[in-house]
């Protein structure tokens, strides 16, 4: 019996979860906060994950000790710390300034389909990440990527394109990611064996 369900996530001890949604087939590990999220059908975070205020494609896959959506302090106030915001902590008098806290979720990650983070990356709040898009482990990504190109750095740098332009627009047009889950079972062994152009030839319309 398979160990992950289409309808229910898989939810690892000592996590976290505040307003947020999961697809079918979706693992969150030990340990991990996710907030105001939703991630798509086989998406996964391992241990220690940290996700606030992202829309995370299918088949995303997130490496432990990894953040998303990182989120901010103000500059240009007097002060930086949070008891600016968080008042109610410090004082029995005063509410937390919700304000800041809206403004905090508008500030939305993206993140497409087929992705790759690796361990220790930030993805910084409103930056989008492009199907087929991987992060080095330990980078910093301030900045929109592109689809299927590899970042890393500190800050995230271009790398090298994961897949050559053309068939990287193939493989966005081919969606096989919105496949039925029998469908992915069927073409198992060719995503397995075949390269990226041959499992295009094959499968294309």
């Amino acid at each position: 019996m398979a160990r992950l369900s289409a309808d229910q996530p898989c939810i690892h001890p000592d996590c976290t979860i505040t307003e947020s949604s999961f697809g079918a087939y979706v693992e969150i590990g030990h340990g991990s906060r996710v907030a105001h999220s939703s991630l798509g059908d086989y998406s996964y975070c391992d241990r220690y994950t940290d996700i606030a205020n992202a829309r995370i494609g299918k088949f995303a896959n997130i490496a432990a000790f990894s953040r998303i959506g990182a989120t901010d302090h103000p500059l240009h106030t007097a002060a930086c710390h949070h008891f600016l915001y968080r008042s109610d902590d410090y004082w029995g008098d005063v509410d937390r300034e919700e304000e800041f806290f809206a403004h905090r979720k508008s500030r939305i990650v993206e993140i497409g389909h087929d992705t790759w983070i690796g361990a220790s990356a930030m993805i910084k709040p409103e930056v989008s990440l492009g199907h087929g898009a991987v992060v080095a482990a330990g980078a910093v990504v301030t900045k929109d990527v592109a689809p299927y190109t590899i970042v890393a750095g500190t800050p995230a740098k271009p790398l090298r394109l994961r897949q050559p332009i053309e068939i990287a627009n193939r493989l966005i047009t081919l969606a096989w990611w919105d496949w039925p889950h029998d469908a992915l079972r069927n073409a198992l062994k060719d995503f397995r064996r075949l390269s990226a152009a041959a499992f295009l030839e094959k499968y294309e319309p």
